[in-house]
């Protein structure tokens, strides 16, 4: 199990990146400050880190140049709400190996991190997907019912992957909302319930189960 450290000080978004990543097979590791998180990465506990920027001790800039000073050479993805080219290069030269910016959608922060782990798990990750006859190719971006190949637009495309890399679980319309339109999502939205329909109509009506006072599952 990879051992990833959550550097960032807003409780909210932490707690989000956290419950996504354990949900996804990761061990996790919140702190919220800059100088607490070298100390942890200094350790050689942790696989990869997810690094704030805007931390109240020690900025990230800081943290990341201690880190490469001290020939620690962990991972590093940036996470920051500054989205200047100017960040962006900065963060990159000073070792970072990866720059999401805030708001992000937490599936695009799991497959940056997914690519920059890959090749330290004895397993291969998986580029199809499948349950029954429902099936998605991870490279091409194509879904196939059968020999049928259907057209997803790109939400479509990410909430039926996050169905599939969950099979036969029952996922909330929270933690859909959260894993596919990010953590600013409208707890009151209908939008699940729209683009679940959307899918059922591409493909058949049994693809998505619904769970009453559940949620949706794929496999059951």
């Amino acid at each position: 199990m990879n051992r990833i450290l959550i550097v960032e000080d807003e409780e909210r978004i932490a707690s989000f990146v956290r419950k996504g990543l354990s949900a996804n097979g990761f061990s996790t590791t919140v702190i919220g400050n800059g100088r607490g998180a070298v100390d942890f990465a200094m350790t050689g506990d942790f696989d990869l880190l997810v690094l704030d920027l805007g931390l109240p001790d020690m900025d990230g800039f800081a943290v990341l140049r201690r880190l490469r000073e001290a020939r620690v050479t962990t991972p590093v993805i940036i996470l920051t709400a500054r989205d200047s080219v100017r960040d962006t290069v900065a963060g990159l030269e000073g070792g970072a190996d990866d720059y999401v910016t805030k708001p992000f959608r937490f599936e695009e922060l799991l497959a940056r991190i997914r690519l920059r782990l890959r090749g330290t798990d004895n397993a291969p990750e998986a580029t199809v997907l499948s349950s029954g006859a429902v099936s998605l190719d991870l490279r091409t971006r194509r879904a196939k019912v059968g020999d049928r190949t259907v057209d997803l637009t790109a939400r479509e495309f990410t909430l039926l992957e996050l169905f599939l890399r969950h099979p036969g679980q029952v996922l909330s319309r929270e933690q859909i909302l959260s894993h596919v339109w990010g953590y600013d999502f409208d707890p009151g939205s209908n939008i699940v319930d729209v683009y679940v329909r959307a899918l059922r109509r591409k493909l058949g009506h049994d693809s998505v189960s619904t769970i009453r006072g559940m949620g949706y599952a794929v496999g059951r």
